[in-house]
């Protein structure tokens, strides 16, 4: 089977490269062909070409951010978060699979556990208030000085 996808989160430095990372291992693995867009920080590499989309058998979009979903219209589409990409990329692949071989139209969300998104808990009493102090504008400065 040949895919297509896209992963792409709000900073675009690591999970992104981490997700495409992962995705191509695993349709490798499994003896898929696999084009990975990386969508980030630096803009997007390895942007997906329109035959690239249209000879897939699946796309799968891993995103934290809007990702524009128009270009794969007439493919079957997965989307999941890029946390799904990171740490449970079997289960997207599966769905992917799943997806290849059903009809086109349908659009299907691999959902992640809640419970285990310690990233982006803001409830829990362990996270300070004013966001991370390594990210302020003065340690910024410092690093770049230094």
């Amino acid at each position: 089977m040949k895919f297509v996808a896209v992963t792409a989160c709000p900073t675009g430095i690591a999970h992104s490269q981490m997700g495409a990372e992962n995705l191509e291992q695993e349709a490798e693995r499994r003896g898929h062909d696999i084009e990975v867009e990386i969508q980030g920080a630096m803009g997007a590499e390895n942007e997906l070409s329109a035959e690239d989309i249209e000879t897939a058998d699946a796309a799968i979009i891993a995103a934290d951010t809007s990702v524009n979903r128009d270009r794969f219209e007439d493919v079957p589409l997965v989307t999941g978060t890029i946390k799904a990409a990171v740490n449970d990329v079997e289960a997207l692949m599966d769905e992917a699979e799943e997806a290849a071989e059903g009809d086109p139209d349908t659009e299907r969300e691999v959902a992640t556990d809640e419970a285990d998104d310690t990233d982006h808990d803001s409830g829990s009493p362990d996270v300070r208030r004013g966001g991370d102090r390594s990210k302020s504008l003065v340690a910024r400065l410092k690093r770049l000085l230094s």
